[in-house]
């Protein structure tokens, strides 16, 4: 709270949780008020997918405080409640999927001036980059347009209005405007967890339009109801965190050092312009990545 989000005495803190992060979020409540912090916890149903919005009442609280925590079950960082509320200037600090475990090791435990030194520097070497190659022994070979798309880098340093970041922290990711190829997930997937088998997805003019592997099934049950805008390939990420573990929670994975993922769905609050209703984060570990054909050095 001291080091990532900068709370100050007399702010307004929000913790956002559900029914299943209830004891994570006390801690937080907790320690906020330790702070002299007026702090606020409002507690709703688990949701049923990444990225659905939260009830209206939890929204609009979250643009009506300093700074909002989330720790809960399904992810609210893409959402259109978290967008407004750093638009009003609120500070968020997403943390989808967390854990006791990963309160006390792992990501979190990170020297921030390490994880933010090395997302800024892998961050210069895509600068100006038209083209970002994904290629794998397992198979992946997709290339995304990049001409025209903005980096983000998130360090978890959210000292200003309006920041937002995850914690744990650590990737450099952007909303391509295009995508071509195939790419073969064998790490995790939000909605799946960790893959014993690789999911292989193909993709053309920037859609998944073909997913294999044995949990194909799964995937298919989140996205089909909600269109074509759920296979869109939302995001390129580069993760940067050296402590963080491929454990089964997205959060944590897609943060490994050397480790890339793509993302199903929505773009719109990454700098995309497609809206969804749904963020699906896919984790390939350990990919080579080429901007305009000259390979980068991930670790």
């Amino acid at each position: 709270m001291h080091t990532y989000l900068g709370l100050r005495q007399t702010e307004t803190v929000l913790i956002v949780t559900d029914t299943l992060r209830l004891r994570i979020a006390k801690s937080l409540y907790d320690t906020a008020r330790e702070m002299d912090c007026d702090a606020i916890m409002m507690t709703m149903p688990p949701r049923s997918r990444h990225g659905e919005e939260p009830p209206r009442a939890v929204a609009e609280a979250m643009r009506s405080v300093d700074v909002v925590i989330a720790p809960t079950t399904m992810s609210l960082t893409h959402t259109r409640a978290r967008k407004q509320a750093n638009d009003a200037g609120v500070r968020t600090a997403s943390m989808p999927g967390v854990t006791e475990q990963m309160m006390v090791e792992g990501g979190l435990t990170a020297n921030p001036r390490e994880v933010m030194e090395h997302t800024r520097r892998l961050a210069e070497t895509f600068k100006g980059a038209s083209e970002i190659r994904l290629v794998s022994e397992l198979g992946t070979d997709i290339s995304f347009e990049v001409d025209t798309s903005k980096w983000n880098l998130d360090v978890g340093c959210c000292r200003q209005k309006g920041c937002s970041t995850n914690l744990p922290a650590g990737e450099v990711y952007t909303a391509p405007e295009n995508c071509k190829g195939t790419v073969v997930i064998d790490g995790s997937m939000a909605g799946l967890e960790l893959l014993k088998n690789p999911l292989k997805i193909r993709v053309e003019e920037g859609l998944a339009v073909d997913v294999q592997g044995d949990r194909a099934k799964e995937l298919l049950k989140i996205i089909n109801p909600l269109g074509d805008v759920a296979r869109n390939i939302a995001e390129l990420g580069i993760g940067t965190n050296p402590r963080a573990r491929m454990i089964g929670v997205v959060l944590e994975d897609e943060k490994v050092r050397g480790t890339a993922h793509i993302a199903l769905g929505d773009n719109s609050t990454i700098g995309g312009t497609v809206v969804a209703g749904v963020h699906l984060d896919a984790i390939i570990r350990k990919p080579r990545v080429f901007a305009d054909g000259h390979e980068i050095d991930l670790v």
